[in-house]
């Protein structure tokens, strides 16, 4: 018999049988493990869920994933990707009504299918989950609220993140006498499309400051952040001279408040200026009107965008996580010195992004897409001007603006774009000055 067909020795062909049986062992083991364990990833076409958290469906094929440590915040997330969906042809506007009389928020409870949709002369309406209007207003306070010029009115609306258990969420209008007032209501016990006018318990009123020249510069948005937080915005009341740059006053200024601790409410910890330099409720301070702010609590971020006077208008991004921020108002406008004149501008926090009124003339902000609709905006922030009526996007990464997209041709006009709004699965919506309130789709 040649060498070539030699059969082994009977001690070499044992080892090599057993080096078989250990190679398949070994492909059997890894297969399994990978299989179960998703590389780490989930199913294909699925995010992991945060260390820690829930995972609560909200619609078919979304998801979103409840961060433990939060105060119950949601971070939606998307069971499908761009990878496993038709291509993206272009996006557009779906509008859902227009008998909305000029819609200042739009949002949602955490895992709740309906939307909310404030009218600034004091009504919430509501959207079914099919987003169909409905005819009995979730809560009217007209008899409350004062809706002179174009900036007062019911400005906010926040639902408290455990809004499913306890019922409760917030408001931010100007009264009767023109007070700027923050109040917390709760929904009926008996029915949960209605709430009662009856439960409202006053936490903060203030009257515009004394040297203020107009009604005007009344912020008023409202929002949870992640840590469980109630955060305010408030203009400066018209007295940029005063207000601006105090950080002793809540006027022209992102505040935080614990509405579950104190009487009213506590101070957190956290803040800034609880051990002094400053009112313990200010977050941040510089500001002139922040016209919507939002939070992104996947990057950690605050979006707030505010109204110029002269020149410029700004978008401001921030870490939530720190706070002190100087954002230069009224010392200040966008990036060029403004009441000082001689100004350094090392001394306060710059925006992240401004533009001319060359371009418009009054910023309205936006949210940043977190939705499973259209994966590939994941990450993006929307904003608009009320004036040009034009939308355009930046991503934010690194510390730095980029993917700076204007969407107007593709979007067209809607009207004067009065606020952005998000509900609990991320998608994106916006209301018009002229009562429309649409959402943005993808065609594919």
């Amino acid at each position: 018999m040649s060498a070539r067909h030699r059969q082994p020795a009977p001690n070499a062909q044992s080892r090599l049988r057993a080096l078989i049986i250990a190679l398949v062992a070994i492909f059997l083991i890894t297969f399994f493990f990978l299989r179960g364990s998703g590389e780490g990833s989930g199913p294909e076409g699925t995010e992991a869920p945060v260390a820690g958290g829930t995972t609560t469906t909200l619609a078919p094929g979304v998801t979103a994933t409840t961060v433990p440590g939060t105060g119950g915040t949601t971070v939606p997330g998307a069971s499908t990707t761009a990878a496993n969906l038709p291509e993206l042809q272009e996006l557009r506007l779906e509008s859902l009504t227009g008998d909305v009389r000029q819609p200042t928020a739009i949002t949602a409870p955490v895992g709740d299918d309906r939307l909310f949709v404030v009218e600034r002369f004091g009504v919430i309406l509501m959207l079914d989950a099919n987003r169909e209007l409905q005819e009995t207003p979730f809560l009217d306070l007209t008899d409350r609220v004062l809706a002179g010029g174009i900036e007062q009115g019911m400005l906010g609306l926040a639902f408290h993140p455990d809004y499913a258990n306890n019922g409760r969420f917030y408001i931010y209008y100007t009264d009767q006498g023109g007070r700027r007032q923050v109040s917390e209501f709760q929904v009926s016990v008996s029915d949960p499309n209605i709430a009662s006018p009856d439960t409202e318990r006053v936490l903060i009123e203030l009257e515009q400051p004394p040297d203020a020249t107009d009604i005007r510069h009344y912020a008023g948005q409202l929002a949870f952040g992640p840590e469980g937080y109630l955060w305010i915005a408030m203009g400066d009341g018209a007295d940029s001279r005063d207000q601006g740059q105090d950080p002793n006053t809540m006027f022209g200024a992102i505040s935080r408040i614990d509405v579950d601790g104190g009487d009213p409410y506590g101070i957190p910890p956290e803040n800034p200026f609880v051990d002094g330099g400053g009112a313990g409720e200010v977050w941040a301070y510089g500001l002139r009107n922040p016209w919507r702010f939002s939070i992104d609590p996947v990057d950690g971020l605050i979006y707030i965008a505010d109204v110029g006077h002269a020149d410029q208008e700004e978008v401001n991004v921030l870490p939530i996580a720190e706070g002190g921020f100087n954002l230069g108002w009224s010392d200040v406008e966008g990036t060029r010195c403004f009441h000082v004149q001689d100004c350094d501008l090392a001394n306060y926090t710059s925006p992240a992004i401004t533009y001319t009124h060359e371009e418009g003339c009054s910023v309205t902000g936006g949210y940043v897409y977190r939705g499973a609709a259209i994966p590939e905006l994941n990450g993006t922030y929307f904003y608009s001007d009320w004036c040009s009526q034009w939308i355009r996007s930046f991503k934010f990464a690194g510390g730095a603006v980029t993917e700076e997209q204007d969407w107007s041709e593709q979007l067209g006009e809607l009207g004067q774009v009065n606020t952005f709004g998000i509900d609990s699965a991320g998608e994106l919506y916006l209301g018009t000055h002229e009562g429309i309130v649409a959402r943005l789709v993808a065609d594919r």
